[in-house]
């Protein structure tokens, strides 16, 4: 290794370290704006005010307050993905992956929760809840996607749209999870039977699908 090598990188490491911390910085700020003054109510400027950081400095890391959002619930995606795995993985049969799923999800969603409004200084402050759409939520939908599919060639499910079903779970548990949060006190096991008895209700009225041909 040459002596300039040496040198450089303790430098670039500090740099990736100081990017790490203002990146947190800002996503921490965030979610308190956001859990305080809504979504729709915050700026990037009340953003960062909450950070210290520089107007210049916010905008090496991100563009708009919807760039910021979209980071903390990717984050929040990537940070499910492996809850969610590990319910694939521990599942006996389908409706035991369906209702692990689902109370998984639920569950995250009130940790989430209590996440936010401890952030948030303003009493009532919580997650406003905005739809978007992510890499890792994308990722995590192909994560029940496998799932769902696993179990049909496993002949553990029936045969259906894997496609279908998968977004048909998520929609349901997060419209659910969303009214579940609403409510006092939260019930999660009243939240996760309804869920989980509207889909697997549903299943066997659906069309079923060809096998797959294995060529």
């Amino acid at each position: 290794m040459a002596a300039d090598d040496l040198t450089l990188a303790p430098s670039s490491g500090k740099r990736e370290q100081t990017k790490a911390a203002n990146r947190t910085a800002i996503l921490d700020a965030a979610r308190a704006v956001f859990g305080e003054m809504g979504y729709d109510g915050a700026t990037v400027r009340d953003i960062i005010r909450r950070t210290g950081l520089s107007v210049g400095a916010f905008y090496n890391y991100y563009r708009s307050k919807e760039e910021v959002y979209e980071a903390l619930s990717d984050d929040g995606a990537r940070r499910f993905r492996p809850i969610l795995r590990a319910q694939h993985e521990q599942a006996t049969d389908f409706p035991a992956y369906i209702r692990g799923a689902i109370t998984a999800y639920l569950e995250f969603l009130v940790d989430e929760e209590a996440a936010w409004q401890r952030n948030a200084r303003t009493e009532g402050g919580g997650h406003p809840h905005v739809q978007v759409e992510t890499p890792e939520m994308r990722a995590v939908f192909n994560e029940v996607k496998a799932a769902i599919s696993d179990g049909i060639e496993r002949g553990l499910a029936p045969r259906v749209d894997a496609d279908y079903l998968a977004g048909v779970c998520i929609g349901v548990a997060r419209e659910v999870g969303e009214r579940m949060l609403e409510r006092r006190p939260i019930d999660v096991a009243a939240a996760a039977e309804f869920a989980v008895s509207l889909i697997l209700g549903g299943v066997p009225a659906l069309p079923r699908q060809p096998p797959t041909d294995p060529a």
